[in-house]
């Protein structure tokens, strides 16, 4: 489907020829030349902003007031605050929030229909790649059935959203579904889909070069910044109006730059510098700005390394972190497999453009900082959060500092070893460095052994995710600790489940060419699938003499995976201290198995002749890493593994699907349910209308995550979501997770604010998704919910800082919506979960004044009005009237996050989806 471009009023359209073809672009230094602004000193990342405006500029949405604004950004040290309408070029999606704004689309066919539209006007205008990889869980393990094992009951429990998905795939154009099993969309993109500078015909046959721009329903959609593709997160709803051609609604960004000098050290990893970088971005404050990373140290770092930090952007609060076009976006180019014609495009455009980072690259940013990585060092991050970094050698005996802090007050619940033997244990119990009576035990027996188990026991340790599965450094890292280690005779402790889950099956070409497969199968880290798995939450059950014991005694267990979330009850139901690592460090820690070990002093275990085999004695050098990756990491193996990536195996080409127009929602479906947002919907929108007499659903602190709002993990049959299932003769082997279950918003509805770890401040210390009742009682988020609704009371939601940080979670912004709250009051908020909001037609308010919830004494037996908001102007300060439980009332002033003019139209439209599809529906 050709691109349609603007009209060009500054005459800003050259050619260049290129890979033996010539094209047409939009020319920075023809804009210059035409009197618009000196365009010099931008960053290489907000000159793709800038050239976006030039192509779409048509006098209306994009004008050229809007292309002099970047000039003025410049002028004033970095910032601007013009507001643009801007369009990616692509949209990525995963499975889990695929699947809902597949679900969208679909109901959007049978709302236009109901409004007397065309159905087939409901289409992707801009290319829709959707991959499906987060639906494996980890059932099976630590043995060479896994792989397949897992991928026979993925397709088991997930065959509904399959047909769904691949009749998506058949009836909507310009759309595809890179089938399971294949990797995890960010790794794919990075590897296969992303081309850095793009092409497409225009409305006039024309074939037009532009830089390859995206965004996408996952979070870590930056990572492929790290080759200078320009993408970043949104939720569904955003994402499905991008996908109809909706533009983007932004303001011209803050760009910090961040300068890396120096070179990393022996015996570090990509993974120990993004830990660090995520640390002072979070101390710097970045949330809603672009960071682009500059300076001589880049001339070190494989692009590898620098997906692992645009990857973590969200971590670091950032909208995207950058990488500018060099030589080592070009290798990495042609080592990926890509066209040469393209690369040579790649290079002549940035050069002509002004994209390409060369040794004078010095742009003007808003604010900058420094790192020599020369000083970074091997680190973990964790218990609950990416930014709370620690150098690896403090990492015991932070361990020790965390659980002094967890067991306060609370007496120790060990048993006695003399029980403990008298049960015919094998293993003694184990003395605990520094525990000082704090740590709680609990003992495991088996038919083979027995272990005891303790507050930093490791029960999960897993190579996971995008983040680092991506980098061929660290897995091929992670390989040779694994060979060194069976070499000397070691392996992972019995109570460890271990895992190793590519993000895609390149990364097993090479594990293999490099024989090191057999290393890791060796210590346990057999393939169990290509996906996200346990970054996720689909770490799949621990043995159940496991679980018990960890329950049973209260343990705080913990998990070390290489992944980039370990939010609080994300992991595992049975895991309360998660780590981030490096994945050889997830290797070794697998081979303790306990984290009050100094893994940097201590001995690892015995070899075969019964000498200390200590972490030094099986890490590698970064020659013999470097040395691996060069002879394994090939052209030759990303071609041969992308060759046929939207085919499948055969369980995908075995799916068949009807040839419809729309979809039969299925009644009995507990996957796939039509939503209510368009049923009934009027043609014309509403107004804005005052919050009058509202009531508080949960008052919660700071950084409450998506994760904590709309969990995506397993769920028990005690929840509403569990209840809804059972009284559909849905056995609690088959709940799959809410992640999977998104395309039902029945599920979902009942999902909201149900994370096992969510603190709601109006009860005493209790867990979980509850609340209090119109009634005064106790009783679950959800049911309370239906009864306000019943009742036609308003909701809302009070918050601390960076509401709404992690994944972006459309369904952390729908399922409040479906509850009834039509306000979130917080501190502050995280980009993403703001925009998704104002998407479902939910308003964000921050605090003002320094006003917050505890200085107001809130208990959430409070009535709150907000007024002033049915002539509300973007960023406009309101009132609130706050009316205490005795009758008393306070008045506050608040600032309502409607940002932008464009988001204003969306909440009187009940949601951008309802503006998008009257908007279609009239068109003619």
């Amino acid at each position: 489907m050709p691109i349609t471009v603007g009209q060009d009023s500054a005459k800003t359209r050259k050619t260049l020829s290129a890979g033996g073809k010539t094209v047409a672009y939009y020319s920075i230094p023809a804009a210059e030349a035409a009197g618009l602004g000196d365009f010099s000193k931008l960053p290489a990342a907000l000159k793709v902003v800038l050239e976006n405006m030039l192509r779409f500029e048509d006098g209306k949405t994009v004008n050229l007031d809007d292309i002099r604004a970047f000039s003025d950004w410049a002028k004033n040290g970095g910032k601007g605050d013009r507001e643009l309408a801007y369009r990616p070029a692509r949209v990525l999606m995963q499975d889990f929030t695929g699947v809902p704004a597949v679900v969208d689309l679909a109901a959007m066919r049978d709302g236009i229909k109901a409004l007397g539209g065309d159905p087939q006007k409901i289409n992707p205008l801009n290319p829709v790649d959707l991959v499906i990889d987060h639906s494996v869980m980890i059932d099976e393990f630590g043995n060479p059935r896994a792989f397949q094992m897992n991928v026979d009951r993925e397709y088991e429990r997930n065959m509904e959203r399959y047909t769904f998905l691949k009749w998506g795939q058949n009836a909507f154009d310009n759309f595809r579904v890179v089938p399971p099993g294949t990797g995890i969309c960010h790794q794919v993109n990075l590897e296969y889909l992303a081309q850095t500078v793009w092409t497409d015909t225009d409305q006039n046959g024309e074939t037009v070069a532009y830089p390859d721009t995206l965004v996408g329903t996952d979070s870590h959609t930056t990572m492929v910044n790290g080759m200078a593709v320009l993408g970043w997160g949104v939720g569904g709803i955003e994402a499905e109006a991008a996908m109809l051609g909706q533009p983007i609604s932004m303001l011209i960004p803050e760009v910090v730059g961040f300068k890396l000098t120096g070179r990393m050290i022996e015996g570090t990893t990509g993974t120990d510098l993004v830990l660090k970088v995520v640390e002072m971005l979070r101390k710097k404050g970045v949330v809603s700005k672009f960071v682009e990373f500059y300076g001589e140290g880049l001339d070190h770092l494989p692009l590898a390394d620098r997906a692992t930090i645009a990857n973590m952007a969200p971590e670091y609060g950032a909208t995207c972190g950058f990488f500018p076009i060099d030589d080592e976006t070009l290798r990495y180019l042609r080592n990926t497999g890509r066209d040469e014609d393209r690369i040579s495009l790649v290079e002549a455009y940035a050069k002509e453009n002004g994209f390409w980072r060369g040794a004078d690259y010095a742009p003007v940013y808003t604010d900058t900082l420094e790192l020599d990585m020369g000083t970074i060092v091997p680190a973990i991050s964790g218990p609950k959060r990416p930014q709370d970094y620690i150098a690896l050698d403090k990492a015991s005996s932070a361990f020790g500092a965390y659980i002094r802090g967890q067991r306060e007050g609370k007496a120790p619940a060990a048993k006695e070893a003399a029980r403990w033997e008298g049960e015919g244990g094998h293993t003694a119990p184990v003395d605990i460095p520094g525990d000082e009576g704090h740590h709680k035990r609990g003992y495991v027996k088996t038919d083979e052994h027995g272990y005891q188990l303790h507050d930093g026991s490791i029960v999960i340790a897993s190579i996971t995710s995008c983040t680092n599965t991506s980098n061929p450094y660290v897995m091929i890292g992670a390989g040779l600790v694994a060979r060194k280690a069976a070499e000397r005779g070691l392996t992972r402790k019995p109570w460890v489940k271990t895992s190793l889950a590519p993000g895609s099956q390149v990364v097993s070409a090479y594990l293999e060419a490099a024989d090191l497969q057999k290393d890791l199968d060796a210590v346990g880290f057999n393939l169990v699938g290509y996906g996200c798995t346990t970054c996720i939450g689909n770490s799949g059950p621990l043995a159940p003499e496991i679980s018990k014991c960890i329950n049973e005694n209260d343990l705080i267990a913990t998990a070390v995976l290489s992944g980039n979330r370990n939010f609080e009850g994300r992991i595992s139901p049975d895991v309360r201290a998660n780590y981030l690592a490096s994945p050889p460090l997830v290797v070794a820690y697998a081979l303790v198995g306990d984290m009050n070990v100094d893994i940097t002093t201590a001995s690892l275990g015995k070899d075969k002749d019964g000498n200390d085999v200590y972490l030094k004695d099986i890490w590698p050098t970064a020659k013999e890493v470097a040395d691996l990756v060069e002879q394994t990491v090939t052209r030759q193996a990303f071609q041969s593994k992308y060759a046929d990536v939207f085919k499948g195996d055969e369980k995908w080409q075995g799916v068949s699907v009807p040839q419809q127009e729309t979809y039969d929602w299925p009644s009995t479906s507990t996957y796939v349910q039509n939503p209510p947002y368009f049923q009934g919907m009027s043609p014309e929108p509403g107004t804005i209308s005052n919050i009058e007499g509202a009531r508080v659903l949960a008052l919660l602190g700071d950084m409450i995550t998506t994760d904590h709002i709309s969990p995506a993990g397993s769920f028990k049959d005690t929840t509403p979501a569990g209840q809804y299932l059972i009284e559909r003769q849905v056995p609690q082997r088959e709940f799959n997770s809410y992640g999977s279950r998104r395309g039902n918003h029945e599920i979902m509805m009942r999902g909201t604010f149900a994370n096992i770890r969510i603190k709601n401040e109006m009860l005493d210390g209790v867990e979980g998704g509850y609340t209090k009742g119109p009634d005064g009682k106790q009783t679950s988020i959800f049911e309370a919910a239906m009864a306000y609704q019943a009742a036609g009371i308003p909701l809302v939601i009070f918050g601390g800082e960076q509401y709404g940080a992690g994944s972006s979670r459309d369904w952390a912004a729908k399922g409040t919506a479906l509850l009834g709250v039509k306000a979130v009051v917080a501190e502050s908020f995280e980009r993403i979960h703001r925009s998704n909001l104002v998407g479902m037609g939910v308003i964000p308010f921050e605090f003002t004044g320094g006003d917050t919830r505890k200085s107001l004494g809130l208990k959430g037996d409070e009535t709150i009005s907000i007024h002033g908001l049915d002539d509300v102007k973007p960023l406009q300060d309101t009132p609130c009237t706050i009316t205490y439980a005795d009758g008393s009332t306070k008045e506050i002033t608040l600032k309502c996050r409607i940002d932008t003019a464009i988001e204003r139209e969306y909440v009187e439209h009940g949601g951008v989806l309802h503006y998008v599809l009257r908007n279609l529906a009239k068109a003619a």
